[in-house]
């Protein structure tokens, strides 16, 4: 990818620190955002309301609208609500679901979206990528990521922990779906952008050995910038592939089969492992990376095993043997052993008699 190419996948401003919304107004004063001050705000439950309070009174003339959900048809609401207002840019303010709603919203309506993150579950809140619900599950779509990004940890401080904490098994996902990468490009001629390859694995370098939780504003400054490396690391490949490899096929194949299990990032986790002993069990790969990984889950409180998020060992293996579905034409670990189903099974009860102590 062209270096001037690169520059403008990138955002203009990410703004990571205690009091960050309160500088809100003045990033939506940049001419390369806003001329006029037409800024439309899209707000989900929770804090959105509070920080759009804070946010209207430094604009000229904008309009607050709620984001009923993560769905396709909230999304497409919203956007003809930006198209039929003129609006020259849009504020999505809430979690990960609120965010992707309103980017997918800002890329109908061929407007730049700023994104202000009250939650840190996933790497959805600075990516090129929407993950919405519609008749048929949920999907992912390809959207313009966010033009600036603003996390305020007072905010983030007042999510929920669980949340926060999810965000953790999205970024150390990143391991896996490089080395899916790879072996993609080793097996198949792939082709893989090293640049997008090495933000990934830096975001996941990054938290991985953090001896600090959520409880500390340093690591939860590392977490949302390695989210949002993880999204540039997809801007810059021009797909989600530095960040979602056969981890993410479990995931969302978990989430088609049986929905409400768990959040994104927590399957994410849960998917990576999973793939890394694979790796080790059947390719050699050795176990440390596996073992960094499930250390790493185990030390923020994230959960390792299916029966940690109330799936038994059968659920969890009907899972991995329908998960290369999900992405057809993506080649990982999944597709590249290929195993049936009494082998899967085998392979998960090895998983879970191994970490399960």
């Amino acid at each position: 990818m062209p270096l001037l190419t690169r520059m403008l996948t990138a955002p203009l401003s990410i703004d990571v620190r205690r009091g960050a919304v309160a500088a809100l107004g003045d990033l939506l004063a940049d001419r390369r955002i806003v001329t006029e001050g037409r800024v439309a705000i899209a707000v989900g439950p929770g804090q959105g309301d509070q920080i759009a309070d804070h946010v209207r009174p430094s604009l000229t003339a904008c309009e607050v609208f709620q984001v009923e959900g993560g769905t396709v048809d909230a999304a497409v609401n919203l956007g003809a609500k930006l198209r039929a207002g003129s609006y020259e840019a849009v504020v999505g303010i809430g979690g990960g679901r609120t965010i992707d709603a309103t980017k997918y919203a800002a890329t109908l309506a061929g407007i730049p979206m700023v994104s202000v993150a009250t939650n840190l579950s996933h790497d959805g809140i600075c990516s090129p990528v929407a993950s919405l619900t519609h008749d048929k599950g949920k999907g992912s779509f390809g959207v313009v990521m966010p033009l600036a990004m603003v996390v305020d940890l007072d905010y983030v401080r007042a999510a929920p922990e669980r949340l926060v904490r999810a965000g953790v098994g999205d970024v150390v996902s990143n391991f896996s779906a490089v080395d899916d990468w790879l072996l993609a490009a080793d097996e198949c001629g792939e082709p893989v952008d090293r640049m997008a390859l090495t933000v990934a694995r830096t975001a996941a370098e990054a938290l991985l050995h953090q001896p600090q939780s959520i409880e500390s504003d340093r690591f939860l400054t590392v977490l949302a910038e390695g989210l949002v490396l993880s999204g540039m690391a997809m801007a810059f490949a021009g797909s989600s592939r530095p960040s979602s490899g056969g981890d993410h096929e479990i995931l969302h194949a978990i989430d088609q089969l049986f929905p409400g299990t768990a959040n994104h990032g927590e399957l994410a986790g849960i998917g990576a492992a999973f793939c890394h002993h694979l790796r080790a069990a059947r390719l050699d790969a050795g176990t440390e990376r596996l073992d960094e990984v499930v250390t790493c889950l185990r030390r923020h409180g994230l959960p390792v095993l299916p029966g940690d998020v109330g799936l038994t060992v059968e659920q969890f293996a009907e899972a991995v043997e329908y998960a290369p579905q999900t992405r057809p034409g993506r080649y990982t670990i999944l597709e590249h052993l290929g195993l049936d189903k009494g082998a899967i099974l085998k392979a998960v009860e090895e998983y879970v008699q191994a970490h399960g102590g």
